[in-house]
């Protein structure tokens, strides 16, 4: 299934404390937790460091239009989207972007292209050619896809206990032809998905901007955020930052002007040299949309393990 992201154990002592079913809360209640916070960095640390296990095939996924685009195409290809034609091919993603609205037609053929180029998906068939022409994920790309998912229900069973991780680790191959359309339906009509706040859009639609922002809440003292306005990271140079994410040194810093001329980050000395810090806002903006996620897995899993999904025919194949 691909690395998973272990911690000290330590950490997993939290998720004894709490054990009410999270299924019927939402995301007041699941950001209400007790273990929130270190649910919040774990899934931060998690995703930093996973993006490293494959990086060309993240890099693919770096901006919240890609990210969606491709839980848009793995959602079609294990069960059609509304009127569009089975089955991925580059015409049905063209007529996806548009359709849920996350893309030009251009747009979506560009990503396809692109996928296809660097092996994210693979042609179903190496003779067949045009628009039409079926591709299949690649099975790095469905474990990359499958560690995501593994990391965000540990997430959970930090919160309200339970063996989702476990239930989706003995039988992954089965159940993300299940959760992923669900998922992925969820996410397009998601408010605090589509519509993040201010601070959080600044990273995400740029390159990598995500692991950006992972790398700066990963870097907080997650014990000692209550009370506080300014949240301490334990990132000083921007070129530390920009290289372990990807980018360069000048994109890095102007995507870091721009959350400091609004408020959400600073330096607690000479910029470059002091230690940056991050405002409440920021962290509660990328908490908000963590928690959303979390709904929406937790949601999609206990459906899947009750027989309240289908995928369509054939779409179990995940090799």
């Amino acid at each position: 299934m691909g690395q998973i992201i272990e911690f000290p154990a330590s950490f997993s002592s939290l998720a004894g404390e709490e054990t009410n079913d999270l299924q019927h809360r939402g995301i007041s209640g699941i950001i209400a937790e007790k273990s929130f916070p270190y649910a919040v960095f774990f899934l931060a640390s998690g995703m930093f460091e996973a993006h490293k296990t494959s990086p060309r095939t993240a890099a693919l996924f770096a901006t919240q239009q890609r990210w969606l685009l491709s839980h848009a195409a793995l959602a079609h290809f294990f069960r059609p989207i509304g009127d569009v034609e089975p089955g991925l091919s580059r015409r049905s993603l063209g007529l996806l972007g548009p359709f849920l609205g996350l893309a030009s037609r251009n747009t979506a053929y560009t990503f396809f292209d692109e996928a296809m180029k660097y092996g994210v998906i693979q042609p179903v068939d190496e003779r067949a050619a045009g628009h039409g022409r079926l591709a299949k994920p690649s099975v790095e790309s469905l474990s990359l896809l499958a560690l995501w998912y593994s990391l965000h229900f540990q997430a959970l069973d930090l919160l309200g206990g339970g063996q989702r991780h476990a239930q989706f680790s003995a039988q992954w191959e089965d159940l993300l032809p299940l959760i992923q359309p669900v998922v992925a339906d969820a996410l397009f009509f998601s408010s605090e998905v589509r519509a993040p706040g201010p601070l959080y859009t600044i990273f995400t639609w740029i390159d990598s901007g995500g692991w950006l922002m992972d790398r700066l809440i990963a870097g907080v003292d997650w014990q000692a955020l209550s009370g506080q306005d300014r949240y301490l990271t334990d990132v000083c140079s921007i070129a530390y930052l920009a290289q372990s994410a990807g980018l360069s040194r000048a994109h890095t810093s102007r995507k870091l002007s721009e959350a400091q001329s609004i408020g959400g980050l600073g330096w607690t000395g000479r910029p470059g040299h002091s230690p940056i810090w991050i405002s409440r806002g920021f962290y509660e903006e990328y908490a908000q949309f963590q928690a959303r996620k979390l709904v929406i897995l937790n949601g999609a899993l206990a459906k899947a393990l009750t027989g309240g999904s289908s995928a369509s025919r054939g779409a179990h194949n995940c090799e």
